[in-house]
């Protein structure tokens, strides 16, 4: 595709290395991936980043529990990450690590404009902190057990932490945060978690501590290197390190800053919608156009945790079900933004019913009667009728109503639309019949098949960033050319399909049969 001057930049956090990834590591990756694919099909110059923040306290405890050193850590676990990328079909453009150099340099830039600028003074601080989230928590925000434990609103336990800390004025930005959010509605989504935010900065912002003496690892403070940056500060510089900064030449940075969309888990909200624009704005720079916090998942009603057992591991669910199948549902079940509960007989019944019934028998049936009636050539269409025009209409459409719902992140309603139009596609062939049509009407047939034909390309375009392996299959199937496999002229005739030799159809969803543990092909 000729090279574009729109451009979308969307990350992913970057993910904590004191544990193997799950399935919330994944779903996040998954959406931004998604978006991503849909950004260049359609005719976005896109970077997509994911990666690693591998500095903190939680991460040098975990590094000492193996009884290894914190860099020999981090390098075996980021990798795991970076396994999940390929493993799930990610297609991201940089994966990022917070212990590389250029990193450290940017995080030490953010900090000198900070301090230079007057938002960064030294202290000490006393208060409460929760190592598992590296957060500092007020009083009024904690929980007490029966056994005088206090613990953070996330369920992390909390330890009293004195120290000497620098501090950033975050007090100072609350009514031009405030601001912001009502100059840019759209900043932070869903509704609900907006209103959590405004609710929390309208209560009042105390200064940050933003940096550590209790440990070493991490990103040593510029000019005082018994401090090191607290790792929220350096994680957040991450999505500024991957353009190039502090090089404000460099072409990725002037192309692609500010982000266009920071996908975070709800429990990290706070720290990209309130610290984040406060930090950027500190440092005489823009921030994000827009943060979008997912919710979680449970297992089988169960809330996911370590001592349960109940973790959902990506890989196994892969190689159990299939890749583009996990990926499918991963974004059907639940409305984007929502909790959502994870259930095998809820998979099975997605695979079953939509991707093999559904899809699979509409690719099946079509395909397969153009095999056997039009010597595997796709007919010449006729006069087309209202019905035709109908289901035509509601595939070229599909394009239009997607891009409304991927500017707000709406998955879930924009594979509802898909399916709108897979369902109407298997209603039209039981309506128009062709296998009745090929013996009274073989050129209402052939119509009726071209028809059909256009539509499921249509569908498979729109399912690539979804599950791009099986829509390939799809395109493959109807001999669609490798360059035109994006959203150029879509709803349009823009490759002749007329008169394309197809190859015999084969099946492309296996059915699940959960009670055998195996699969057959449709």
């Amino acid at each position: 595709m000729a090279s574009s001057s729109k451009t979308f930049y969307i990350t992913t956090p970057i993910y904590y290395v004191n544990d193997s990834p799950h399935i919330g590591h994944a779903y996040t990756t998954l959406a931004c991936d998604v978006t991503a694919r849909f950004k260049r099909m359609d005719g976005y110059d896109v970077f997509f980043l994911t990666g690693t923040d591998e500095h903190g306290q939680k991460v040098e405890k975990s590094a000492s529990l193996e009884g290894l050193d914190p860099k020999t850590f981090t390098d075996r676990v980021s990798q795991n990450f970076r396994d999940l990328t390929s493993e799930m079909n990610y297609s991201q453009d940089q994966f990022i690590r917070t212990t590389e150099e250029r990193h450290q340099r940017c995080s030490q830039e953010i900090w000198k404009r900070l301090f230079k600028n007057g938002h960064i003074y030294l202290d000490k601080y006393a208060g409460w902190y929760a190592i598992r989230d590296e957060a500092f928590y007020h009083e009024k925000e904690l929980i007490n057990q029966t056994d005088g434990r206090k613990i953070a609103p996330t369920g992390a336990e909390v330890e009293w932490v004195e120290e000497p800390s620098y501090f950033f004025a975050l007090s100072k930005w609350q009514d031009k945060l405030l601001n912001f959010y009502e100059q840019n509605p759209n900043f932070i989504a869903p509704k609900s978690r907006k209103n959590e935010v405004i609710s929390f900065v309208s209560s009042g912002l105390r200064d940050l501590s933003v940096s550590r003496t209790s440990f070493s690892w991490g990103i040593p403070v510029p000019n005082d290197s018994e401090h090191i940056i607290y790792v929220w500060l350096d994680a957040l510089s991450n999505y500024l390190t991957a353009t190039g900064f502090p090089n404000e030449q460099d072409k990725k940075y002037k192309k692609y800053w500010p982000p266009d969309l920071h996908m975070v888990g709800k429990d990290i909200l706070r720290f990209h919608a309130v610290y984040w624009p406060a930090f950027l704005m500190a440092a005489g720079m823009e921030p994000p156009k827009r943060i979008f916090a997912h919710g979680w998942w449970t297992n089988e009603g169960k809330k996911i945790s370590k001592s349960l057992g109940n973790v959902i591991n990506p890989r196994e669910l892969r190689d159990q079900y299939g890749l583009d199948q996990v990926r499918f549902f991963l974004l059907r079940e639940v409305p984007f933004g929502s909790d959502g509960d994870f259930s095998h007989e809820s998979i099975v019944s997605r695979i079953n019913n939509e991707l093999a019934n559904d899809l699979g028998n509409l690719v099946q049936r079509s395909l397969s009667m153009i095999n056997r009636y039009y010597d595997a050539v796709i007919p010449e269409p006729s006069v087309l009728l209202d019905a035709d025009k109908i289901l035509l209409g509601k595939a070229g459409t599909l394009l239009e109503v997607n891009r409304a719902h991927f500017d707000v992140q709406a998955f879930h309603l924009a594979l509802e639309a898909i399916w709108t139009v897979v369902r109407s596609a298997n209603i039209y062939v039981d309506h128009q019949a062709p296998w009745k049509l090929i013996k009274e009407n073989p050129t209402r047939a052939g119509t009726t098949l071209w028809v059909l034909a256009n539509t499921i390309k249509q569908i498979a375009l729109m399912l690539k960033p979804f599950i791009p392996i099986s829509a390939d299959k799809i395109l493959d199937q109807l001999v669609v050319p490798k360059d035109f496999r994006n959203f150029t002229n879509f709803g349009q005739n823009h490759t002749e399909i007329s008169g394309t030799k197809i190859p015999k159809p084969e099946g492309i969803f296996p059915r699940h049969l959960s009670e055998k543990d195996k699969t057959v092909k449709i």
